[in-house]
């Protein structure tokens, strides 16, 4: 059985009080919610290590926003996978919509970038998605898979045994298009079916384990009627993160 995962982006948010008056507000109402949820927090880079020191609770794990694909080298202000396990981090974003979109990275770069993560005994949680153009031409199952096949084909099927699927339609973010959770469960079992069709030679039991979940403007509103549908299993939080009781109904509402 799939064990429900909520993680929340903070993006380029937060000051040092901030980001400690967050992390003490989400601790504080974890008793609220259900021990099966697995709930990570992406602070920036900047802030990772306050985030290692300031947390109480081991059931908030630590997750950073991007990497280097490389271990190490002349590439000034990038951080490697390697250096956020140092500070206790467990999951890494790869493939933000905002990294494709305003540092042009190719599947190719998410791809290198994923394994990278794996490598240094981490979890990617990768993401896919389509923008608004391609949506408007009928070519969203066909963009998400190509971007997930770019990631199966170099880092191979069995890799996603140990990471994380997120879907998010850039097309429903701050557009004033809304995806429906009809529309995002056809793509997460559309996500599944691929991956089971790739490992079928290996594993059934890849595609049934692995966690999808979605990240098209998630909040307490809509988070009961997406985190209900076969495929989704929790959330890639962005805005509604930064507000503590916003985040903790959010991560109740995948029980």
């Amino acid at each position: 059985m799939r064990r429900n995962f909520v993680a929340g982006n903070w993006k380029m948010h937060g000051s040092k009080q901030a980001v400690k008056d967050l992390l003490t507000g989400i601790e504080a109402e974890l008793d609220s919610v259900n021990e099966s949820t697995e709930i990570v927090v992406c602070p920036s880079n900047l802030h990772i290590g306050l985030v290692e020191s300031l947390r109480q609770s081991s059931r908030v794990l630590l997750g950073a926003q991007d990497c280097h694909a490389k271990e190490l080298g002349a590439y000034t202000g990038d951080t490697s996978a390697v250096m956020l396990a140092e500070h206790g981090v467990d999951y890494v974003i790869v493939g933000h919509s905002e990294r494709r979109q305003y540092y042009a990275e190719s599947d190719s770069d998410v791809a290198e970038k994923f394994m990278a993560v794996q490598a240094a005994g981490l979890s990617p949680i990768l993401c896919v998605g389509e923008s608004l153009q391609q949506y408007q031409a009928g070519l969203s199952q066909q963009t998400v898979l190509a971007q997930l096949d770019a990631v199966i084909d170099l880092a191979s099927i069995e890799a996603f045994a140990n990471a994380v699927v997120a879907y998010e339609p850039v097309w429903a973010i701050g557009t004033g298009h809304t995806a429906t959770p009809e529309q995002a469960q056809a793509v997460h079992g559309v996500i599944r079916q691929r991956i089971a069709e790739r490992a079928a030679n290996f594993s059934n039991n890849i595609a049934a384990g692995l966690r999808i979940i979605y990240g098209g403007s998630v909040n307490s509103g809509n988070a009961v009627e997406l985190f209900a549908q076969q495929d989704i299993d929790g959330g890639l939080v962005g805005g509604a993160s930064l507000k503590p009781t916003e985040f903790i109904s959010i991560c109740k509402s995948v029980d």
